[in-house]
């Protein structure tokens, strides 16, 4: 069975942008062939639930997963970070191999 993280940081965003939105059950993270190594990560939020996504709650929020994405994101953690005017959810994913530069892209 797959395994997905969700630190407090991250918790605490997709909670604040759902009450933000008025409505929503949680992010839902799936991903694409995209950028020059490989594969992007989508980030969207979930609505409603989608019958073939994959839920992972922590800390009082929810991640759906799409089943194409569960065996690349399998062990990864979901965080939030604030680096200087920067605000994004990082993914630490233990089965990336190579990412570009940029870091939007990554290979596994």
């Amino acid at each position: 069975m797959a395994h997905l993280s969700i630190t407090p940081a991250a918790a605490d965003q997709i909670r604040h942008v759902l009450g933000e939105r008025g409505h929503g059950l949680g992010l839902r993270v799936s991903v694409k062939p995209s950028g020059c190594s490989g594969y992007s990560y989508v980030l969207d939020f979930a609505d409603q639930a989608v019958a073939d996504d994959v839920p992972f709650e922590a800390h009082g929020a929810t991640v759906y997963v799409a089943p194409d994405a569960l065996e690349m994101l399998d062990g990864s953690e979901v965080d939030y970070v604030n680096e200087g005017l920067n605000r994004y959810f990082r993914f630490n994913n233990p089965n990336v191999k190579d990412q570009c530069g940029c870091g939007e892209s990554f290979s596994v």
